[in-house]
This record gives structure tokens, sequence and C-alpha cells, in this order.
């Protein structure tokens, strides 16, 4: 499970690894962190190197996840589970190292709760987007946009489709027929890099989106497609249907619904 965990408002890629039981974070995310490098790949790969001329296991024993680019593409970066990165933390000189080994413990405790009570981890979510300053209007939305998109992913992988370049090709799809942008164009005119499209958009594109997800997750449990090609149809199908709510809703109020408007802008405006 990947999720976006923040740290003082910073973002942190990070990875829910179900087998293990444990969190991967992203170390180029967290060196960012504790650096404020303007360079933190780089930073990152002198220290590795140091750290391997010294025989730190640390290093050596950090393995490589597939995880979001600011190019929105999935690449390979380096992880560390926990354990790792509070070693790693002790060679990099920095104010924030004590916050940060607290947040670290925090972190791994909030999991365990969220495992033996699900509900605890959606309070979690909630609490930060109100550090972030979103209105609890949209973080509603948000919060059960989060479940319409597990429902989704959970009926792909019934239908025999792959997670990472399969499932984005799927919510391109999708998110074409109903916005009339692929993700990385939807992304390009709210002006993104790193940022989630999900937490940039307003509540009405939340919530047509929500539909078109909804909608195609529906009609694959009807249809009951066999791999890709066959779900690329049902996509755009419930796509199209939010693509035409959209259309008659800009009809009425004489507004376009999908806007250059992005979390900046939607805080501000608040």
């Amino acid at each position: 499970m990947d999720k976006i965990q923040l740290f003082e408002s910073k973002q942190i890629r990070s990875h829910w690894d179900e087998n293990s039981e444990l969190w991967y974070f992203s170390i180029v995310d967290v060196v960012t962190i504790l650096t404020q490098s303007a360079s933190p790949r780089k930073y990152w790969n002198k220290l590795k190197q140091r750290l391997k001329e010294e025989g730190n296991e640390t290093v050596t024993n950090c393995h490589q996840l597939k995880m979001k680019a600011s190019d929105g593409k999935m690449r390979l970066t380096d992880v560390a589970t926990t354990e790792q990165l509070l070693r790693l933390i002790q060679s990099i000189p920095s104010p924030q190292a004590e916050p940060f080994k607290m947040w670290l413990a925090k972190v791994g405790y909030e999991r365990i709760e969220a495992i033996q009570d699900p509900e605890k981890s959606i309070d979690a979510a909630l609490r930060d987007y109100m550090k972030l300053g979103y209105s609890e209007k949209w973080i509603n939305q948000r919060l059960k946009s989060i479940e319409v998109r597990k429902e989704l992913t959970d009926e792909w992988k019934q239908r025999g489709v792959e997670e990472g370049k399969e499932f984005a090709l799927l919510t391109d799809i999708i998110s074409k027929a109903w916005s009339g942008n692929t993700t990385k164009e939807y992304k390009k005119l709210k002006n993104l890099k790193k940022e989630n499209l999900r937490d940039n958009m307003t509540n009405l594109e939340l919530v047509l989106n929500m539909l078109a997800e909804a909608t195609t997750t529906e009609i694959s449990k009807e249809k009951k497609p066999d791999g890709l090609d066959e779900s690329k149809k049902i996509a755009k199908e419930g796509g199209t249907i939010a693509g035409d709510t959209r259309k008659a809703i800009e009809e009425k109020t004489g507004k376009r619904v999908v806007t250059n408007q992005n979390a900046k802008d939607l805080l501000e405006n608040k």
C-alpha cells in the first residue's frame, strides 16, 4: 500500500508491506527534509558512497521500490525501513533529527493501531488534511474518494489487471472520458509537478471523479471483464457517464467544472 506521509506538512513517499508488516520510506524524501538541500539526490548519493566505504550495513541492506516521481511516473527509488532510517539519521547532522525520530515512532504505532481498528487510519488522514488547512467539507469528499478508489483497484485486481502501468492506463482512460484530460494533462492544467492531483481538486471535481470510478467499478462487477483490454472499454464507459454529468452541469451553470485551481488557490480562497 503506497501512501504520502506528512512530516510538518512535508511529503514523504512511503509503502506499507503487508507481508513483512513494515513501512518503507523514500530515503531521498527524508534527506530533503533533514538537510533542506537543493540537490537531495546528490547529497544521498555522496552519503551512500561514504557509508559504503565505512562498511555501514544500513546502505548495503536497503533496497529499491517503484514510487511515483515528480513527473507522475513510477520510478525505482532507494527506500529504508524505520530501523534503517533511525541509523541513517545519525549520519546526517540536522536540527530536525530528533523531531523526525519521534515522528517515525508515531507512524509505526499508528499503523499497528490502524490494523486493529481501520477507523483510526481514517482519523489520522483527517488530521493530516486539517493541518494543511483544507475545509471539513473538502476533507469528507477526499476521504470518500479514497474509499471509492480502493474499491475500484480491488475490482481491477480481481479482473487480472496488474498494478503500476496498467492501473495508470485505466485511470487515464477514466480521467479523459469524464474530464477531457489524462492525468498528466490534468496536472499540467493545475500547474502541478510532484503534488497529488486529487489533493488539488475542487469539491465538484472530486465528486465527478468519484462518480466515474464508482460507476466503472459497478459496471465491471456486472460485466466481469477478463484482463486489461476488456477493462479498457469499461473504464471508458464509466468515465463517459460522469463526463455527461459534467457537461450537463456546465450547461446549466455556464461555468467550467474542470479548472486550473490547485490546493494553494483553494486554501487561499477558503
